[in-house]
């Protein structure tokens, strides 16, 4: 049976009582605010006292003696902390520098996918990041994988029965999924369903992952054992989840910014009934968070109508009763955790003021700088060392399959039938090349991509699903130059033309992370957008273009470390050969 580890020892809680009692002051005093009280769906008139980490007392008294550290609210509101309940927080930015960011904004508590440390850091090692990301003034809470999103060689090795029940067990994993590989379930696979039978045994959620599910399948999963789904594109596909026992995610991403259309479409619908959903930006890529997280979507919400409390309880309370850490977060009341954001106005989401733990994170609108980076060596996320060089033997393009962009992420097949012998393709089209290489040096893959630009030389990556590397481009030389400086810089995204290096984002974790701010992440990001828009790339997002090269949950076709997959008929078409 799941036990959560206890939160504080006794004589904490002895500690805790005495303040009530007057017999030792607060280490914290939040006077005179308007409170937000989910349970009676009112603002009230309140003092709220701290003592390290946990709020105490919330009601009209004060302390019989002036307490040191007092925040006057006079006016303002408190609400909880804001929690992302469906973070990927290795989009280029690392979960340390992402939380440093957001908190800034009122998210501090984010559930995060385990799948990049699943893929990236040895088996024991991947606990080491958990730990050390519990010293930052921030929740962090994580799911544990079903399957790796891909198709790789030795799944059951990497991740294998016995480590998905460490992982199921730890204290700091609240849900099972998301169920990317769920048509594997429904076609017999009994390990996936044994290891959520111990999800459920543990008490813990099962996030979905159903886009387009019919009302059959969704049915087939809840018996399988799902919670909730954030997979919804529409009202009515909102409404359907709920009908049949869902909680519903409500997403607005950087490739998916639903939150608007599925607010108005429920409301058209006459349903104005809001606590079995909440938001999710869903692992967006940085600089989408630009102006905030959780903040911007609960400013989407009122702008459509959805009462104040409902807006912010979809953003706290909702999820932290989802995940069953009511007693923890998602309440300003006695018990909980000191975390909160202090509001000038219900009308503006953007804290003054931000609590995570009771340490304060930002101060009438200044960051208090409260972050440290991890340790992240401990965990194996060191710069990427690879054995081998590219030569133009590598660079050798014969297969007659290619992969066609219908967007930024679903990949079509196509037949290629220009002359792929030659080292430098025409601008005339939007053919470049594509070549996957195994982070080990032992396979690649080497095939066409059509409709990523028609003017990209060179662009090597070593972040994508599983870390292996990817090279797209026109020019077979600037593609040895941009794997070269990749190799050279310790992982990383490169463009090359005519001979130089145009840009590059170094990622020193793993080869597939920054360990720089997020600022300068976000610079970065935005430098390499811009050149690529101006070389011909013609949809959203390129960064989520070489990150779901690989992801078999997406149609049509992918480009794995098995080969080129087909994804509707499960099968390889065009194995990986060895270098």
């Amino acid at each position: 049976m799941f036990e959560r580890t206890l939160n504080w020892k006794n004589k904490d809680i002895r500690s805790q009582v005495d303040v009530v009692s007057s017999r030792s002051l607060p280490t914290l005093l939040l006077r005179n605010a308007y409170v937000l009280n989910p349970y009676l769906k009112q603002w009230i008139s309140a003092n709220v006292w701290i003592h390290h980490d946990r709020i105490v007392y919330v009601g009209r008294d004060l302390p019989k003696t002036a307490v040191k550290t007092t925040i006057d609210c006079e006016g303002k509101y408190i609400v909880p902390g804001y929690i992302e309940p469906h973070a990927h927080p290795f989009q280029i930015y690392n979960p340390q520098t992402l939380a440093e960011y957001v908190s800034q904004f009122g998210t501090t508590t984010l559930v995060n996918d385990n799948l990049f440390l699943l893929l990236h850091c040895g088996k024991k090692k991947a606990f080491s990041i958990l730990e050390e990301l519990k010293k930052q003034p921030v929740h962090y809470y994580w799911w544990s994988r079903y399957d790796l999103q891909t198709e790789v060689p030795d799944e059951d090795q990497m991740l294998s029965i016995d480590y998905r029940k460490h992982w199921g067990e730890h204290p700091d994993v609240i849900q099972g999924g998301e169920m990317t590989g769920w048509p594997r379930l429904l076609e017999g696979d009994d390990l996936m369903l044994h290891c959520m039978q111990c999800t459920k045994r543990r008490r813990k959620r099962i996030e979905g992952h159903f886009p387009g599910a019919s009302e059959k399948t969704l049915t087939k999963m809840k018996l399988f054992g799902a919670d909730a789904d954030h997979e919804a594109m529409t009202g009515k596909e909102v409404l359907k989840r709920l009908e049949l026992g869902y909680y519903a995610g409500l997403r607005h991403s950087s490739i998916r910014p639903d939150l608007r259309t599925i607010l108005r479409e429920l409301h058209e619908e006459g349903f104005r009934h809001y606590d079995h959903m909440f938001y999710t930006t869903d692992g967006a890529t940085p600089n989408f968070y630009k102006e905030g997280m959780t903040n911007q979507l609960i400013s989407i919400a009122l702008e459509e109508g959805v009462p104040a409390i409902d807006a912010y309880n979809m953003a706290g309370f909702n999820i932290a009763k989802y995940y069953q850490l009511e007693d923890l977060l998602g309440v300003v009341a006695p018990g909980r955790y000191a975390t909160l954001n202090i509001l000038e106005s219900p009308e503006n989401p953007t804290p003054v003021t931000v609590l995570a733990k009771g340490r304060i994170l930002k101060s009438d609108g200044v960051n208090t700088e409260m972050f440290s980076e991890p340790e992240w060596k401990k965990g194996g996320l060191v710069p990427l060392n690879l054995s081998y060089d590219l030569t133009m033997d590598d660079l050798q393009f014969s297969m007659p399959l290619g992969l066609k962009m219908r967007n930024d992420v679903i990949m079509e097949p196509y037949t290629i039938e220009i002359d792929n012998s030659v080292n430098q393709l025409s601008f005339d089209h939007d053919e470049s090349y594509l070549a996957m290489f195994d982070k080990k040096g032992k396979w690649r893959v080497n095939t066409m991509l059509k409709g990523f630009a028609s003017r990209v030389q060179g662009f090597v990556s070593s972040y994508s699903t599983t870390g292996d590397i990817v090279a797209i481009g026109k020019n077979k030389e600037d593609m040895l130059l941009a794997f070269k400086r990749m190799k050279d810089i310790g992982g990383g995204i490169v463009l090359a033309e005519n001979g130089k290096i145009l840009h590059e984002i170094p990622l020193h974790l793993g080869g597939g992370a920054s360990n720089e701010t997020y600022e300068k992440v976000l610079e970065r990001e935005n430098r390499l957008k811009e050149l690529l828009f101006e070389r011909g790339y013609v949809f959203t997002d390129p960064v989520f273009t070489l990150l779901f090269l690989q992801s078999t949950h997406l149609p049509y076709i992918r480009v794995t470390p098995k080969g080129i997959f087909d994804v509707m008929k499960k099968t390889v078409l065009f194995p990986s050969i060895m270098r």
